[in-house]
Protein backbone atom coordinates (compact mmCIF):
# COMPACT_ATOMS: atom_id res chain seq x y z
CA UNK A 1 0.00 0.00 0.00
CA UNK A 2 3.29 2.77 0.86
CA UNK A 3 3.36 2.41 -3.22
CA UNK A 4 -0.29 3.91 -3.96
CA UNK A 5 -0.55 7.51 -5.06
CA UNK A 6 -2.53 8.99 -2.87
CA UNK A 7 -0.31 8.02 0.26
CA UNK A 8 1.78 11.02 1.39
CA UNK A 9 3.90 9.39 4.66
CA UNK A 10 5.24 12.64 5.94
CA UNK A 11 1.97 14.90 5.74
CA UNK A 12 0.98 15.88 9.39
CA UNK A 13 -2.73 15.72 10.72
CA UNK A 14 -4.35 18.98 10.18
CA UNK A 15 -4.97 19.09 14.20
CA UNK A 16 -6.52 16.95 16.85
CA UNK A 17 -10.20 16.82 15.98
CA UNK A 18 -12.67 16.99 12.79
CA UNK A 19 -11.38 20.63 10.90
CA UNK A 20 -14.92 21.55 9.95
CA UNK A 21 -16.81 20.40 13.39
CA UNK A 22 -14.06 22.70 15.43
CA UNK A 23 -14.63 25.70 13.31
CA UNK A 24 -18.44 24.69 13.27
CA UNK A 25 -18.51 24.20 16.68
CA UNK A 26 -19.70 20.70 16.04
CA UNK A 27 -19.21 17.28 17.49
CA UNK A 28 -18.18 13.80 15.53
CA UNK A 29 -18.18 10.27 16.57
CA UNK A 30 -15.08 8.92 15.09
CA UNK A 31 -11.72 10.70 13.10
CA UNK A 32 -10.89 9.97 9.92
CA UNK A 33 -7.18 11.18 8.40
CA UNK A 34 -6.36 12.31 4.70
CA UNK A 35 -3.64 9.91 3.95
CA UNK A 36 -2.91 12.28 1.26
CA UNK A 37 -2.73 15.80 2.63
CA UNK A 38 -3.28 14.63 6.87
CA UNK A 39 -7.10 16.79 6.80
CA UNK A 40 -8.63 15.44 9.84
CA UNK A 41 -12.43 14.74 9.25
CA UNK A 42 -15.30 12.59 11.12
CA UNK A 43 -16.46 9.94 10.37
CA UNK A 44 -19.24 8.90 8.41
CA UNK A 45 -21.10 7.92 11.76
CA UNK A 46 -20.94 11.33 12.91
CA UNK A 47 -23.80 13.66 11.85
CA UNK A 48 -21.56 16.20 9.24
CA UNK A 49 -19.56 13.24 7.85
CA UNK A 50 -16.96 15.52 7.02
CA UNK A 51 -13.79 13.00 5.66
CA UNK A 52 -16.31 11.54 3.04
CA UNK A 53 -16.96 15.50 1.95
CA UNK A 54 -13.36 16.18 2.19
CA UNK A 55 -12.90 13.32 -0.46
CA UNK A 56 -15.64 14.88 -2.54
CA UNK A 57 -14.02 17.91 -2.77
CA UNK A 58 -10.43 17.05 -3.04
CA UNK A 59 -10.17 13.69 -4.61
CA UNK A 60 -7.79 12.38 -2.03
CA UNK A 61 -8.66 8.53 -1.89
CA UNK A 62 -7.40 7.33 1.05
CA UNK A 63 -8.38 7.94 4.78
CA UNK A 64 -6.89 6.48 8.12
CA UNK A 65 -8.48 5.61 10.98
CA UNK A 66 -7.45 8.45 13.68
CA UNK A 67 -7.91 6.58 16.51
CA UNK A 68 -6.14 5.42 18.95
CA UNK A 69 -5.40 0.82 18.18
CA UNK A 70 -6.83 1.57 14.66
CA UNK A 71 -3.38 1.78 11.75
CA UNK A 72 -6.38 0.26 8.87
CA UNK A 73 -6.44 2.38 5.59
CA UNK A 74 -9.68 3.03 3.86
CA UNK A 75 -10.52 3.76 0.17
CA UNK A 76 -13.17 5.54 -0.96
CA UNK A 77 -12.47 4.24 -4.75
CA UNK A 78 -12.66 0.72 -3.92
CA UNK A 79 -14.92 0.81 -0.85
CA UNK A 80 -11.89 -1.45 0.91
CA UNK A 81 -9.72 -1.11 4.04
CA UNK A 82 -6.24 -1.89 3.38
CA UNK A 83 -3.01 -2.08 6.05
CA UNK A 84 -0.72 0.70 4.99
CA UNK A 85 3.02 2.98 6.53
CA UNK A 86 2.97 4.36 9.96
CA UNK A 87 1.92 8.32 9.21
CA UNK A 88 3.42 11.49 10.26
CA UNK A 89 3.12 11.45 14.10
CA UNK A 90 0.62 12.04 15.56
CA UNK A 91 -0.64 8.73 14.21
CA UNK A 92 -4.26 9.16 16.32
CA UNK A 93 -6.26 11.71 18.05
CA UNK A 94 -5.18 12.22 21.96
CA UNK A 95 -6.17 9.35 24.30
CA UNK A 96 -7.68 11.91 26.51
CA UNK A 97 -10.22 13.26 24.12
CA UNK A 98 -13.40 11.76 24.19
CA UNK A 99 -15.52 9.47 22.18
CA UNK A 100 -17.65 11.02 20.73
CA UNK A 101 -16.15 14.37 20.97
CA UNK A 102 -14.94 16.79 21.34
CA UNK A 103 -15.48 17.33 25.50
CA UNK A 104 -18.48 19.68 26.09
CA UNK A 105 -19.82 19.87 22.53
CA UNK A 106 -21.61 16.30 22.43
CA UNK A 107 -25.39 16.55 22.85
CA UNK A 108 -26.92 14.18 25.47
CA UNK A 109 -29.01 12.58 22.81
CA UNK A 110 -26.23 12.19 21.09
CA UNK A 111 -26.99 8.54 19.98
CA UNK A 112 -30.45 9.44 18.14
CA UNK A 113 -27.91 11.84 15.77
CA UNK A 114 -25.11 9.40 14.19
CA UNK A 115 -25.60 7.88 10.99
Amino acid sequence: MAELEGIDVTAPPSGTGCAECLAAEGWWVHLRRCAQCGHIGCCDSSPAQHATAHYKASGHPLIRSFEPGEDWFYSFETGEAYDGPALAPPEHRPVTQPVPGPEGRVPADWQSHVH
